[in-house]
C-alpha cells in the first residue's frame, strides 16, 4: 500500500481513483488533482497546448509552478491566486519557456537543469538530480531524466503517487528524440528511471496531453525500442 493509499484515496479527474477528502473551497476550474496533501492545477496554454501544473500544499497554501510555457497573463494571475513562489522547468524547448521572462519579472525565480539552461533567456537557479524542494509540507524531488534534451528534469511528488514527466514520457512512448536527444537514452531513462522504481498505480503528468500511469506505460517498452521511436 502507497503511503497516499494509507491516507485515503484520490480525486482524479480521470476517474482513476476516489476518495474521501473534502472539497477545497473556491478550488476553482483548473484543480485537475487532490490527496491528502496536495492539489494539483492544470491549465493547457498555446499553440502546442502545453500543460502548466501547480502543485499547491493543501495545509499551508504554498505552491510550484512546473513550465512557464506560454499565455504569461494567465499565469501570472494563476501563480499570485495559488501562491506560487517559483517556477520549475522540466526543459528548456521553446514551447516551454514563453513565459519566463514575464514570470521572473513578476518576482518568481526560475529554475532549470544545467544542460538546458542556455536555452532560456533568464534563470536564477540549477536544477541538481536528486534535489528536494520544499513547499509547505510538501516535497517535490527532482529526477535528472536526460533524452529528449540533455538537461530534461522530472519531478516526484514525494507521499504522493505522482510524477511530473515534462516531455520524457507520455501515454504511448517516449518524447521525441529528432530534436537534439537521444532516443537510446530517453528508453533507458524510461526504464531505469521510471518504471523500475516507480509503483504501477503511480500518475504520469506530462508535458502534453492527457495522464496516464506507470503501468499503463511499462509493457510497452519493448514494443517502442522495436520501432525506434
Amino acid at each position: 500500500m502507497s503511503e497516499a493509499q494509507a491516507h485515503g484515496t484520490v480525486e482524479h479527474y480521470c476517474g482513476a481513483a476516489a476518495i474521501g477528502v473534502g472539497t477545497t473551497p473556491n478550488a476553482g476550474p483548473t484543480l485537475h488533482y487532490r490527496d491528502h496533501q496536495a492539489e494539483i492545477h492544470r491549465v493547457v496554454v498555446g499553440d502546442y497546448e502545453n500543460n502548466v501544473f501547480v502543485v499547491r500544499c493543501r495545509d499551508t497554501g504554498d505552491a510550484v509552478l512546473i513550465d512557464a510555457a506560454n499565455e504569461h497573463d494567465r499565469l501570472l494571475e494563476l501563480a499570485k491566486s495559488l501562491g506560487v513562489r517559483q517556477v520549475l522547468e522540466t526543459h528548456g524547448h521553446h514551447d516551454h519557456i514563453g513565459a519566463v521572462t514575464e514570470m521572473r519579472n513578476a518576482g518568481y525565480s526560475v529554475h532549470v537543469g544545467d544542460e538546458d539552461a542556455h536555452m532560456l533567456p533568464s534563470y536564477d537557479q540549477i536544477i541538481e538530480n536528486d534535489q528536494v524542494f520544499e513547499i509547505g509540507k510538501l516535497r517535490l524531488r527532482s529526477i535528472k531524466t536526460p533524452g529528449h534534451t540533455d538537461g530534461s528534469v522530472s519531478f516526484d511528488l514525494m507521499g504522493s503517487p505522482v510524477l511530473f514527466t515534462g516531455d520524457t514520457l507520455f501515454p504511448g512512448g517516449p518524447g521525441a528524440t529528432q530534436y537534439g536527444g537521444n532516443f537510446d537514452t530517453i528508453i533507458k531513462t524510461i526504464d531505469e528511471l521510471m518504471f523500475s522504481p516507480f509503483e504501477a498505480s503511480t500518475i504520469v503528468m506530462p508535458g502534453h496531453g492527457d495522464d496516464t500511469t506507470i503501468g499503463s506505460e511499462s509493457p510497452s517498452l519493448q514494443e517502442w525500442i522495436d520501432r525506434g521511436w
